[in-house]
């Protein structure tokens, strides 16, 4: 069932497994709010799952912002929807009595996840990147101490050179976010691979997570 809050067209579900962390699905190109919802249900079985739909259209399908070419992004109007982003999760959390999410993004997806956790460094406790490029070519100098990250890159990615997603780790390690950067044998699509990564992550992080 879709909902919309803060602008957002979203889905939301409901945790099951008491202190499950919360998880914030961002889609790739193309994708809406049901995307990602059985990979977030196969990664984080038992948590709560918000999921909102990218508000640019690009040849009709929904992204989290608009780029100028494949692989530009146009960085004035990410800005923007970074911060109406962190402003749709901070309502949400409010609706649902939610704590910080871990953000899990595919492709476009990931790529606004890593722009909010340098612009809104507090919104998120941890994020899953698959498949995501350096947001900013100047990017925000927001401290992030600690926060986990997991960017997982294909090495036959043709979307992308390999030194791109290595940069990106650079600039949150350099931020203070403590980040598990996999290269795994696929292209742009997801594979097993990376379930198995992010499930292994998430669950690794709720472990981590200090008692409420």
């Amino acid at each position: 069932m879709t909902d919309s809050l803060a602008g957002f067209t979203y889905r939301f579900e409901k945790g099951s497994a008491a202190g499950a962390p919360s998880i914030l699905l961002l889609h790739g190109t193309g994708g809406d709010e049901n995307d990602l919802i059985d990979l977030g249900r196969a990664v984080a079985p038992g948590s709560p799952l918000l999921s909102p739909r990218g508000q640019v259209l690009e040849n009709g399908m929904p992204r989290f912002f608009r780029r100028l070419a494949e692989g530009v992004f146009d960085e004035a109007d990410l800005k923007q929807r970074t911060d109406a982003l962190a402003n749709f999760v901070i309502a949400a959390r409010e609706r649902y009595g939610l704590e910080a999410p871990i953000a899990l993004g595919f492709s476009n997806g990931a790529n606004i996840a890593a722009a909010m956790l340098m612009q809104h460094p507090y919104v998120l406790c941890g994020a899953v990147l698959l498949r995501a490029m350096v947001p900013y070519a100047d990017p925000p100098s927001a401290s992030i101490p600690r926060t986990p990250v997991l960017i997982a890159s294909g090495a036959q990615d043709p979307i992308m050179p390999a030194s791109n997603p290595a940069q990106l780790a650079a600039q949150l390690r350099e931020r203070g976010a403590t980040v598990d950067h996999r290269v795994v044998p696929a292209s742009h699509g997801l594979t097993q691979t990376d379930v198995s990564l992010a499930a292994a992550f998430i669950k690794n992080v709720a472990a981590k997570a200090p008692a409420l």
